[in-house]
């Protein structure tokens, strides 16, 4: 069938097998022809030979359209006003998966496998912009926010695609010589005993409150915030809120910067070493920090393993065992009481990387890893990085 036009027909009546006028975002009338017209009908579609004032309608047959084309007579065309689309107001870093587990679990790993699925997905997706990089095998995929491009990562991985991805990143435009980011319209509806926990969470993220209403037991919030103070958000409140809170956001327009935003401060466990992760080396590291692996899990050096009780980044051996010998000792063995590890959604993973990591996503597995794996490499780096900015 190809692509299949859906719209509302504002006047007159269209035909099967009707020739057509289609105006175009610059002005020009294509003339086209309606193959089959088609009206929604329960779950499903019937097809119909016309349609009237008023109907929605599926047209087959036009080819090149966009969102906001008018269908109108050839003879004398009349094109309606444009629908505007909420531009993206977030950029991600789509780019094949090189980690040392490549290809284990995905059928399609591939370059021109992931960039074929993107140009499908722009086709039904709106909202979705995709920018070749200097590199060959990774793109810049703006989307409407983490939500937003979390859902097409979520159906590339039950697909069978092998992937990674980057910190997510607003988009910020210059305006007037200003430097401007997107504001969004956040709501959040709540029961009355978690507003004021909702409305410290949102000012600190550089939230302005503009209305509070309450209906029955609950209490209906507004705001105007960054789309930066949104990441992480959804997570938070929901914990906060014990599950009851209802959020929703859309983009509102582009406003001047509105200053830092405190984001995670804690470094990250990383391998040193690849291998089978043992408890006995978890329990040993456990005042270290927060683990994200389970004991006998697969790990590979330069994975983040978890999350570092202090600022900075710290290497850790998780694939170190107890060394057997034939002399014991009465009580030296000590009962291992072994935290359960964080489990992160993928969102949550998304939300949680630093600049310098990477999700790894693949049918079977979500992963974080530093971009370098190599211990002395990155080392070598930050020290470069240290030395440009003296």
């Amino acid at each position: 069938m190809g692509r299949i036009a859906v719209g509302r027909v504002h006047r007159g009546e269209l035909k099967d097998g009707m020739e057509v006028g289609l105006c175009k975002r610059d002005g020009s009338v294509v003339r086209q022809k309606v193959k089959e017209l088609r009206t929604f009908e329960g779950m499903g579609q019937k097809h119909v030979d016309t349609v009237g004032c008023g109907d929605i309608c599926a047209i087959v047959g036009l080819e090149g359209f966009e969102i906001g084309d008018t269908v109108s007579l050839l003879a004398n065309p009349d094109p309606l006003p444009r629908i505007a689309i909420d531009e993206p107001t977030m950029s991600m870093l789509f780019t094949i998966n090189d980690s040392p587990f490549f290809g284990k679990d995905g059928k399609y790993v591939t370059s021109r496998h992931i960039y074929d699925r993107l140009m499908r997905e722009l086709d039904k997706n709106l909202a979705l912009r995709v920018e070749r990089t200097e590199g060959e095998d990774a793109w810049l995929v703006y989307g409407r926010g983490v939500l937003h491009l979390s859902v097409l990562i979520e159906e590339m991985r039950r697909e069978g695609y092998e992937l990674q991805v980057g910190q997510p990143q607003v988009i910020i435009k210059e305006i007037d010589g200003v430097k401007c980011e997107p504001i969004e319209v956040l709501t959040i509806n709540v029961p009355e005993e978690y507003s004021s926990k909702m409305i410290d969470m949102v000012t600190r993220r550089r939230g302005e409150m503009t209305s509070m209403e309450t209906q029955n037991d609950r209490i209906h919030l507004e705001f105007k915030i960054p789309s930066r103070g949104i990441i992480g958000l959804r997570t938070n409140v929901l914990t906060a809120s014990a599950g009851e809170a209802i959020m929703a956001h859309r983009f509102l327009e582009f406003e001047p910067w509105k200053g830092e935003i405190t984001r995670r401060t804690n470094g990250s466990l990383i391998a040193t070493e690849g291998g089978t992760a043992f408890a006995y080396a978890i329990d040993k590291l456990q005042d270290r920090g927060r683990f994200f692996i389970f004991p006998q899990e697969d790990v590979y050096a330069g994975q983040v393993v978890g999350e570092h009780a202090k600022e900075k980044d710290l290497a850790v051996n998780v694939t170190k065992s107890k060394k057997l010998t034939n002399m014991r000792a009465t009580g030296s063995d000590e009962k291992m009481r072994i935290v359960p590890p964080i489990v992160f959604s993928l969102e949550e993973a998304l939300e949680y990387i630093k600049a310098d990591e990477y999700v790894e996503i693949t049918p079977s597995h979500i992963r974080m890893r530093k971009i370098i794996l190599d211990e002395l490499e990155r080392k070598r780096r930050a020290k470069a990085a240290g030395q440009d900015e003296d």
